[in-house]
């Protein structure tokens, strides 16, 4: 029988993306980003459309389906209501979605243009168009370790839609609820994002760790913009720019950008937006945490409805708002539903995958293989690293070069770490998704005071306020974090215990959480062993863990990884088997 061969696309949007579905197993995947450089890259992920069939071995006409994770025609008649209802300057209500429609339906072309084939090497292939939030939804139920959990999905917009809700019960998805334009729990957060001086898109987990160090005083006055309803939740039209006005948005180049959300009456409401140069104060933090606190009580409110409505307690979650870490670390404290599940790439490069998924059930009536660790990525092992003059290199820039035997690399790497040495690690797949999850990563001793000031400084150039991450081995969690939760991909942030702060500063945020990593044998062994070595030689069972990257995409390939140790100040680089040190 011949296998299914589905192309997964997010594409003419941000963090655009593909993946290769082979018989609902997820064989390779990767955004745009890590290919050409440009941070949340949208438009069409033409050269990850090329990688993903050559990690693979397949040829463009063996492919069975391409599905993009968007539908340009649902919901019309909702459209049409919108227009009635807040008359929006037809130039910008209309005619983003006339071009989106005109782009969805050439999409097989791009495909063709992007393997450098005629579309006549795709014509057997049916193009499937899936709807946004039923593709996010696909993305967590699909993949999930549950044969039946409640879903809920929220992002900022997607056809039409910013929140969507029901029930998956093995192969199917029962969408049950949605929430349309232009209410949007992301746009509130993102116009705060904006707001407090973080202008780009993605820079909402700037606010999210800016929020500990702020005071809850702005809640009342942000519950005048949002207040919930008994199907959801609603905006207050006349602090947004998007509802009537329109807003400036770029998909079409390969950096996304989203003009202001927040319009004059906001500006009375709260102030000046802070400028870029201009410091940051008591309000930008008192923001933040205040969105933050509006947001978990809005997205509570949802649970709580959905429990009502399903009975459930396993909740899966999907949809740039689930990358939101500190709202999944309280889900066991404020809601009903005992168990969740994250898909690890929850924002739209996601919807690649959850497109290719929600097509792969459709037609076989089955279900994904669960998903813990997204190494999908371009790997690299030594054959491929010979072709880069990486010794060369090195005695150019004066390291320290050698090769060590597969004890050697953990040993040693183990011992420098705990030396106070700053590691890149760099081995096998990379990740898809948006964490760095030991494949290329930033190592560091987490009991180092100043490890963290050294990070931000010499090697990572951000903000102060931002944290790293615990990556702890999976057994020992319920050592040092308040819950015993599953977090394979980095998504919640839970409490460090109280005695064991002191001993682990540089992944203490300094509201005494960590956005935790748990670490097993099972699922992702080099650096479960990696993180064992240290344990062993430092009574530690964890390491600091960050993206291998400085203001870029995380590293893709060898030479990327080179070039950022050599730019920055880390002490080490690990390239599979191969280590370099500054002399």
């Amino acid at each position: 029988m011949r296998p299914s061969l589905i192309l997964g696309l997010n594409a003419f949007h941000g963090d655009a993306a593909a993946a290769l579905v082979r018989d609902g197993e997820v064989v390779a995947a990767v955004a745009e980003e890590r290919l050409n450089r440009i941070k949340h890259a949208a438009g069409f992920p033409k050269l990850a459309v090329k990688k993903v069939l050559d990690m693979a071995g397949v040829e463009p006409g063996q492919l069975t389906a391409i599905a993009v994770g968007r539908d340009g025609g649902v919901h019309r008649w909702r459209k049409l209501a919108y227009l009635a209802k807040y008359r929006p300057a037809l130039q910008s209500a209309i005619m983003p979605r006339l071009r989106a429609r005109r782009r969805l339906s050439g999409a097989k072309d791009l495909v063709a243009e992007s393997l450098d084939v005629g579309v006549e090497a795709l014509a057997h292939v049916p193009l499937i168009q899936v709807e946004h939030h039923l593709a996010h939804a696909a993305s967590a139920c699909l993949a999930s370790p549950f044969a039946q959990a409640a879903f809920l999905t929220a992002d900022g917009f997607g056809d039409f839609v910013s929140t969507a809700w029901g029930l998956h019960r093995g192969a199917v998805l029962d969408m049950q609820g949605r929430v349309f334009y232009p209410h949007s729990l992301g746009v509130l957060y993102q116009a705060v994002t904006q707001f407090i001086g973080f202008p780009h898109y993605g820079d909402e987990g700037k606010t999210m760790g800016l929020s500990p160090y702020g005071k809850p005083r702005f809640v009342e006055a942000l519950r005048l913009l949002i207040k919930p309803t008994a199907a959801g939740f609603e905006l207050a039209p006349d602090y947004f720019t998007h509802v009537r006005d329109g807003v400036n948005t770029s998909w079409e180049t390969a950096t996304p950008d989203v003009g202001p959300l927040y319009n004059e009456r906001w500006r009375k409401l709260f102030g000046a937006p802070r400028q870029k140069g201009e410091p940051q104060t008591e309000r930008e933090a008192d923001l933040a945490m205040s969105v933050q606190v509006v947001l978990e009580d809005m997205l509570f409110h949802l649970l709580e409805n959905l429990h009502r409505q399903t009975g459930e307690t396993n909740l899966c979650l999907a949809g740039g708002v689930a990358l939101n870490c500190v709202f999944n670390g309280k889900l066991g404290l404020r809601s009903a539903f005992t168990k969740s599940f994250v898909f690890p790439a929850a924002g739209d490069d996601g919807l690649a995958i959850g497109a290719a998924w929600h097509h792969w059930a459709q037609t076989s009536g089955q279900r994904a293989k669960p998903v813990a660790v997204p190494l999908w990525g371009p790997s690299y092992k030594a054959s491929h690293i010979a072709h880069l003059d990486l010794a060369a290199i090195a005695d150019e820039a004066r390291f320290e070069h050698m090769r060590l035997d597969e004890a050697d690399v953990f040993t040693r790497t183990a011992q420098a770490l705990a030396a106070g040495k700053i590691v890149g690690w760099f081995q096998d797949g990379a990740e898809f998704g948006p964490r760095a999850l030991g494949n290329r990563s930033i190592l560091a001793d987490p009991r180092g005071p100043d490890t963290k000031d050294r990070l931000n400084k010499r090697i990572k150039h951000r903000e102060p306020f931002r944290p790293f991450a615990p990556a702890v081995l999976a057994e020992k969690t319920g050592d040092w974090f308040e819950q015993e939760v599953e977090s394979p991909a980095m998504l919640h942030a839970v409490q460090i215990r109280a005695e064991k702060r002191a001993l682990i500063p540089a992944v203490t945020h300094v509201d005494g959480s960590g956005r935790l990593q748990t670490v097993a044998a099972a699922t992702h062994p080099v650096f479960y062993r990696l993180i064992r070595t240290f344990g062993d030689l430092t009574g530690v069972p964890i390491l600091l863990n960050t993206s291998f990257n400085e203001n870029e995409p995380i590293v893709c390939t060898p030479q990327e990884a080179l070039d950022c140790f050599v730019r920055t100040d880390m002490d080490v680089l690990v390239i599979e088997n191969l280590w370099f040190a500054r002399r």
